[in-house]
């Protein structure tokens, strides 16, 4: 009996009405399913924050200048001890197999196509080890501290041994928002021990869901989510950068810096947990003011074109997450998607630096910005 021929390879194109970001999420809602697309667009309660999180960027006004020298110009930098060639990450986003077969290796593909940084969902539908070893750019692991010491203990081991280049703790989750879209399209969440991450997950997690008339919170599971304490035994374990990724106040950009992380990721969640927070962008001078340069601030939340990034470092970051479009970017094109997505905001990013008279990252400062916004 002859074999079955194999099933020929897939191609990835990106479609010519793609040119800038927002397309791909346009396409993406036409081939995602209802539910996959309800999860990765989807944001907390109302959704006001997320969608705060695109007006604020498009509030700030930036400052053109003309007949600058930019010779020489270029948009490298180094972060923690690794080498970008610009300041564009790939943020964490969980079950990247919702967009393409492939998962996280296509994404990670894509990335290292573009030549951009990428940080692992703890969440990944891929194992970190998996991932890594098709990795051909920096990459950092995300992680949950779990309620399981042993299990956090392991994962940092992992991620260290794969080659991983920082830790990036979610800290602003200790409980779920309201997803009420992705509810009402059916999502169904998997277990944790269901991630591939996570299959040496033993312990029960808590109760999430309580019954009528039951506390949620305050019942049992507030004693098991991280808290400040856990940090410096984090830090214990581990060689690497950590960073706190989530931070929006400047009192816990202080007490972070104080604990000793390394860097702080300004952020809400993409607007998925607490809605009616402010958007990132927002967020972020408070930050940049509280910590006054003592560790590296990235953000994300919003990113949706090179001007964005620019404002964003114009106002402290020192480089920029992006989330959503990458996974609509994968939905759409796979990995040549998500190297077109981040090749199309590079772009934008440094005529965006030309225009505001900036030859290097080192230029770009609050001048860039109209003086009568901010």
């Amino acid at each position: 009996m002859s074999e079955r021929p194999a099933d020929p390879p897939r191609r990835y194109e990106v479609p010519p009405e793609v040119v800038a970001l927002d397309d791909y999420e346009r396409l993406a809602g036409a081939r995602l399913t209802a539910s996959a697309f309800a999860y990765i667009a989807g944001g907390a309660a109302d959704e006001l924050t997320t969608r705060e999180n695109r007006a604020a960027f498009d509030r700030i006004r930036l400052k053109n200048r003309v007949l600058a020298d930019l010779t020489g110009g270029g948009t490298a930098l180094a972060l923690f001890g690794q080498a970008f060639n610009y300041p564009i990450l790939l943020a964490p986003i969980a079950h990247h197999m919702l967009a393409d077969p492939d998962g996280e290796i296509a994404t990670v593909v894509g990335a290292a196509g573009a030549k951009a940084g990428m940080v692992v969902s703890t969440e990944a539908d891929t194992t970190l080890e998996e991932i890594a070893a098709v990795a051909k750019t920096p990459l950092w692991f995300q992680l949950y501290i779990q309620h399981e010491p042993a299990l956090t203990r392991e994962l940092v081991q992992r991620a260290e041994a794969a080659g991983y280049g920082a830790l990036v703790v979610t800290v602003d989750s200790p409980v779920d928002g309201a997803p009420n879209r992705q509810a009402r399209a059916g999502y169904r969440w998997p277990k944790l021990s269901e991630h591939p991450n996570l299959r040496s997950f033993t312990t029960p997690p808590p109760q999430a869901h309580a019954r009528l008339g039951e506390s949620l919170v305050f019942a049992g599971f507030g004693d098991t989510v991280a808290q400040w304490r856990d940090i410096g035994w984090l830090k214990s374990l581990t060689r690497l950068p950590v960073l706190l990724k989530g931070i929006t106040a400047p009192e816990d950009a202080i007490r972070a810096v104080e604990e000793g992380v390394d860097g702080l990721i300004v952020s809400n969640h993409g607007g998925r947990v607490l809605d009616t927070m402010p958007a990132s962008i927002d967020a972020l001078p408070h930050v940049s003011e509280a910590i006054a340069g003592r560790v590296p601030l990235l953000l994300d939340g919003g990113i949706r074109r090179g001007t964005d990034v620019l404002k964003a470092l114009a106002l402290g970051a020192s480089a920029i997450l992006l989330g959503r479009p990458y996974m609509y970017a994968l939905a759409v094109a796979g990995p040549v998607g998500v190297a077109h997505a981040l090749h199309v905001l590079r772009c934008e990013f440094e005529m965006a630096m030309a225009l505001t008279g900036c030859r290097t990252l080192k230029d770009i400062d609050p001048q860039v910005l109209w003086p009568d916004k901010r």
